[in-house]
């Protein structure tokens, strides 16, 4: 019971995923074909969002839910790590119109195909944690 306002902002997202269109086919391939500003304008917003929100929490020396200070380690410099991951990400969400948190949305809208992706994307993750000492960081 103590994790409900976790499990509420979760469908209060997949609400908004779903009325946004943010989880659509159409509007992802749209995305990648480059003809519409849809999808950049959603993921612009969010990026801005994030900016906005860390720097506020920065500022005001914000707490996490436990007390704790909120720390944001700085990222690692290396390029390829990036690019390739980027990548691999892209062709994934291309292939299946999806990225992670839209999965969860898609199947609780119903089209329980995507517990096959989802069922992809553990066993990819899994795969990376299996490799990842030897994958170029």
């Amino acid at each position: 019971m103590k994790h409900i306002k976790f499990i509420t902002t979760g469908v209060l997202l997949g609400i908004v995923l779903v009325k946004s269109e943010a989880v659509s086919w159409y509007r992802i391939f749209e995305m990648f074909r480059f003809e519409s500003f849809h999808m950049y304008g959603i993921i612009g917003s969010a990026v801005l969002t994030g900016m906005i929100l860390i720097q506020l929490s920065r500022r005001f020396n914000q707490k996490a839910y436990n007390g704790d200070p909120i720390i944001l380690p700085p990222k690692d410099k290396s390029k390829y790590r990036y690019l390739i991951g980027g990548i691999i990400f892209g062709l994934g969400w291309a292939l299946t119109g999806a990225c992670p948190g839209p999965i969860f949305t898609l199947i609780g809208t119903g089209i329980f195909t995507m517990i096959i992706v989802l069922l992809a994307a553990v066993a990819g993750t899994f795969v990376y944690g299996l490799l990842k000492n030897k994958l170029p960081h």
